[in-house]
């Protein structure tokens, strides 16, 4: 069990979740409860596993919300490829915003990795 705060793939996915709400405040009125709260919502579920399983008693538990955020981590990659698809980013956006998600899915299979 550890300070979900200490661990460095709760930092970035963080980091995420924020950067996401701040980029989806200019997207239209109408992806309101569509897009725009898929993508926070998804951020957010990835950062709440890593931070449910640091707090967790074994390292078979905390693996399992671990390998659940990196399963989010595809879903959220899915949804900035839509968004940019869509028109909503451009492929400078898009392309910062999949990097930042590849960034927290390598930090998790590095983690699982140590158990």
């Amino acid at each position: 069990m550890q300070d979900f705060r200490n661990v460095v793939a709760w930092q970035k996915a963080h980091a995420l979740v924020l950067r996401l709400y701040e980029q989806t405040k200019s997207f239209p009125r109408e992806e309101t409860f569509g897009l725009t709260m898929q993508l926070r919502r998804r951020a957010v579920t990835i950062a709440m596993q890593i931070a449910e399983g640091a707090g967790r008693p074994g390292n078979d538990e905390f693996s399992a919300d671990l390998r659940r955020a990196a399963s989010g981590c595809n879903e959220l990659e899915y949804l900035v490829l839509l968004t940019g698809d869509l028109g909503y980013w451009g492929a400078e956006d898009r392309g910062a915003f999949t990097e930042q998600v590849s960034e927290v899915r390598r930090i998790i299979f590095g983690l699982l990795r140590t158990f």
